[in-house]
């Protein structure tokens, strides 16, 4: 198989690194490299900023019905050629094909979000807000973005949570698109660009850790949205807050659900074997701990066991696929020693997804769904995010009991209840600390027309992505005080200290 040597992307140009250095892209269904993308010298990331900064001036300005209309056509393309992106996506991260289409899924999401631009953008105003003075406010862009994305969605979270909001509030982009994963943001870009987006508006570079770092301290850089593990996110946040720069760090998660003795069992297992085991646990909305009430946890460990060994391994692009590889040969040893050490702090196996070779993958990176009953309070599997096929069962007496273990958690990414009782349904979303709440539902994820909302250490910032909170992020407020003077008034000599600041009689 043939190695595709990738290229970067400044002023709408496809340029062959100058550096010599690349990194491998992997098919790890199979084992086997089928791709290297360059990593970019600080002269060539320096470019890409560059031309970020020189193309803002003239698309901010555009009528922001003109920018959404590049959108528009980008949507119909991603439509288009959206079979073509699905399996692109699940060749090189791994997800199975229904994952893969979902992701691409969310980018159209994100479009039809961005669409409302013109309707999201609008300020408002009040006319006499005090005497003779009207105010108006109006949301501008703000400049140029860096958006740094993690390789587990590498089209929903690039051309979904980032770009389109930033480019149609009027700003540019600088994507760091994640190493590993990079063909698939690299084609998005190519239908954008299809599409009529001018030359530099967005801009894509892979780079290693030492560019990245210039990259989030570069004077020309506004804002950083960022996708990732919490140890970088947290370093990010502090770098770029320190430089002045708005920041969201989304980072990592370790979601609970609650499971109550009343909740329909097999109807819930299966909620909780999809969200456990999808897209190989590989996402920060997983559900890596399930909290079952006591009296039903026997009975429900066993049907969660029987379905979970009913999905079928193998490769991702294969359509009969439910569960695909880890996205790489590391990710892989770093699960299967996550398992071992839950195994060496007590937890109980259930189903141990080690060794998982499906055939004709054998060299794929593959590790099948695993449980682990009896994970206590302070063990580190059932507390720290391990992103793989691998579900912690914690059991509780009853309501108070799993709310509270639940809370304790320093993540806060989501969490979900199953329930038949309005009651504790109700109780649960207004006490728990996950910033997405689930009533009955697995993966608590609103679609893009409201925030990805994580709270604690799920989330460095201020404003989230997506929603009308991405819509902020990417704008900045700026008022407007009108005075205008009649003959009569041009003729008054004393001039308040307060003038139009107070709607009250001095």
């Amino acid at each position: 198989m043939a190695v595709k040597k990738l290229k970067y992307c400044v002023n709408n140009e496809w340029r062959e690194s100058v550096s010599g250095k690349y990194s491998p892209v992997m098919n790890p269904s199979l084992g086997v490299q089928i791709a290297e993308a360059p990593i970019c010298s600080k002269e060539e990331v320096e470019a890409a900023v560059l031309a970020a900064r020189a193309a803002f001036p003239e698309w901010s300005s555009k009528p922001v019905a003109m920018r959404t209309q590049v959108i528009f056509k980008f949507r119909e393309l991603v439509n288009r050629h959206f079979d073509e992106l699905a399996t692109l996506v699940a060749t090189e991260m791994g997800k199975n094909l229904e994952e893969s289409k979902g992701d691409v899924h969310k980018v159209i999401e994100a479009c039809e979000l961005s669409l409302g631009a013109p309707l999201e953008l609008q300020g408002h105003a009040l006319m006499e807000a005090t005497r003779g003075h009207d105010i108006n406010l109006y949301r501008e862009a703000v400049g140029v973005f860096l958006g740094i994305a993690p390789y587990n969605f590498p089209a929903m979270i690039p051309f979904g949570w980032f770009i389109p909001v930033c480019i149609t509030a009027g700003n540019c982009m600088v994507l760091k698109a994640a190493t590993m994963v990079p063909q698939t943001g690299m084609r998005l870009l190519e239908l954008l660009i299809e599409a009529g987006l001018p030359r530099g508006v967005v801009n894509l570079v892979t780079c290693s850790r030492e560019e990245l770092t210039a990259l989030i301290e570069h004077p020309e850089i506004n804002g950083v949205s960022f996708v990732g593990s919490e140890s970088v996110g947290l370093k990010i946040y502090a770098a770029a807050a320190k430089a002045g720069k708005r920041v969201q760090a989304l980072t990592e998660a370790k979601n609970h659900a609650l499971v109550l003795e009343d909740a329909p069992l097999e109807w819930t297992a299966r909620r909780i074997i999809n969200s456990a085991f999808g897209c190989a646990g590989q996402r920060c909305m997983a559900l890596p701990v399930v909290v079952i009430q006591e009296s039903v946890a026997d009975e429900f460990v066993r049907i969660m066991k029987k379905l979970a060994l009913e999905l079928v391994i193998g490769a991702a692009y294969d359509p009969a696929t439910q569960l695909g590889p880890l996205g790489s040969a590391a990710q892989k040893e770093s699960v299967e020693k996550w398992i071992a050490k839950a195994l060496e702090e007590g937890a109980e196996m259930v189903l141990d997804g080690r060794g998982c070779r499906p055939k004709g993958f054998e060299n794929g990176y593959f590790v099948g769904p695993t449980i682990l009953d009896r994970v206590k309070p302070g063990m580190s599997a059932g507390d720290q995010e391990i992103f793989g096929p691998v579900l912690c069962v914690k059991r509780v007496r009853d309501f108070e009991e799993g709310l509270a273990l639940m809370n304790a958690n320093p993540f806060a990414n989501g969490s979900s209840i199953f329930t038949q009782s309005g009651h504790y349904g109700r109780e649960f979303s207004l006490r728990t600390d996950g910033g997405m709440v689930g009533i009955n539902v697995g993966i608590p994820v609103p679609l893009g027309f409201f925030p990805f909302s994580g709270h604690k250490r799920s989330f460095y910032g201020d404003l989230h992505c997506l929603g009308r909170d991405g819509l902020r992020f990417y704008t900045k407020v700026k008022t407007v005080t009108t005075k205008w003077v009649s003959p009569q008034e041009s003729q008054e000599a004393r001039v308040s200290t307060w003038e139009g600041t107070i709607n009250r009689e001095l």
